[in-house]
């Protein structure tokens, strides 16, 4: 027997006038089929359109957010209906399942600190290992908070007065701002995933926004960099962490990457040289052209990279390598405070603000205006332009400025 899958109609509409009214859905097909159920979202009456079943002020973040979330769940519903026709009955307690699915006790957290194991859980072949760490950290701090409060927060108590009193916490704390932004940024995820599970979430959660400080973007400029080649070392450690060095800013890839190169992943294609890997991060098969410069190095190393060491290592000798090669002045910028291990910005000599991330904002920068920028992403493997640009902090004045080179 063969089934013809017709198309639904879905809606979305409030019932209520009181804020916040809840947001229900209406699916129907033809005479045989008319189910309604109350989602997960909510809004304030006043920012709905009932004529276009959406929010008003789709400009505003959370409106925006939540018109993309009603928009998704529109999707998902119609496949699933697709599915079902034939094979369940279609009607409203359907239809709630859909929206709920029937969950067993227990199974699924909904505590907020609990939800960030279960949820590094069911994303942990998604996530690179530095990701997994961050986001431990973020669970310590709110665990921390936690404390403070004196009590456990709920998924659905996550508001604009959790982000209120989570705040003035952090600042208490000495966090530096960014900090804050994006534990809290990271917060939000959680919840969405939370929702996605069928968690009850605030209805407030799509409107808490946060916004991050512009920092100084450190990078190593060209002359620097031959500042830095010119600079000879006696301790073997440093003439191979400096080797190290180099190679980064003239690849672009990130320490978790350039660190595990091997002369076994260089081929040669028209005489050229290019060094294939997978990112640790991404997943992703990159193929690397490698420069001049790399290939001098490696030459003097019998064609062998440098002696490979520890991410940790390699972060403390650099600096040492740049504070020798003279990079003192001094620059504005962010470090990781030595002993509370702390973000903290201010004025600092140069050496002090490098970390294993400079080689490839140097290469990104160096390079940005020289090399098609289509080129650069995917030697970087940055998604998308944006996000390269804002890598590099350039701004849109500074953009309009280098085009205007070319009239």
């Amino acid at each position: 027997m063969m089934y013809i899958c017709f198309m639904a109609t879905i809606k979305f509409f409030i019932q209520s006038k009181n804020n916040p009214a809840g947001i229900y859905v209406r699916l129907r097909e033809g005479v045989s089929v008319d189910a309604k159920a109350k989602t997960k979202f909510a809004i304030n009456p006043s920012n709905w359109s009932a004529t276009k079943g959406q929010p008003k002020n789709l400009k505003n973040e959370g409106f925006k957010k939540l018109h993309e979330d009603l928009a998704s769940l529109r999707n998902t519903l119609l496949n699933h209906y697709n599915k079902s026709v034939g094979k369940y009955t279609i009607n409203t307690q359907w239809l709630k399942d859909f929206i709920n699915p029937p969950q067993q006790v227990g199974t699924i957290p909904t505590k907020l600190v609990p939800y960030f194991d279960y949820y590094s859980l069911h994303k942990k072949n998604a996530i690179g290992t530095t990701t997994y760490k961050r986001n431990r950290v973020y669970k310590h701090l709110i665990e921390r908070f936690e404390k403070s409060a004196k009590r456990n927060f709920f998924i659905k108590d996550v508001n604009a007065d959790f982000k209120l009193k989570f705040e003035e916490y952090c600042l208490k704390e000495n966090y530096a701002h960014n900090t804050i932004a994006r534990t809290i940024k990271f917060i939000k995820t959680i919840c969405y995933h939370a929702r996605n599970n069928g968690i009850e979430t605030h209805f407030q959660l799509n409107n808490i926004v946060v916004k991050l400080e512009k920092v100084e973007k450190v990078f190593l400029s060209i002359d620097e960099l031959k500042q830095i080649e010119k600079t000879k070392f006696e301790a073997d450690y440093l003439q191979n962490a400096k080797d190290w060095l180099l190679i980064s800013c003239e690849t672009g890839q990130r320490v978790s990457d350039f660190l595990r190169f091997t002369k076994e992943q260089i081929r040669y294609e028209n005489k050229k040289p290019l060094i294939e890997f997978t990112q640790v991060k991404t997943n992703k098969i990159m193929t690397v052209p490698l420069s001049r410069k790399v290939m001098e190095i490696l030459k003097k190393r019998k064609g062998n990279f440098p002696r490979q060491i520890t991410d940790q290592r390699y972060n403390e000798y650099i600096k040492e390598v740049c504070k020798l090669a003279g990079l003192t002045q001094k620059v504005k910028g962010s470090r990781r405070d030595p002993e509370t291990e702390r973000k903290e910005t201010g004025i600092f000599e140069k050496w002090q603000l490098v970390t294993s991330h400079i080689g490839r904002r140097s290469f990104a920068t160096n390079n940005y205006g020289r090399v098609p920028t289509s080129l650069l992403i995917g030697a970087t493997g940055h998604s998308t332009e944006k996000m390269f640009l804002e890598y590099i902090g350039k701004t849109d004045t500074q953009k309009a400025m280098q085009l205007a080179e070319y009239f």
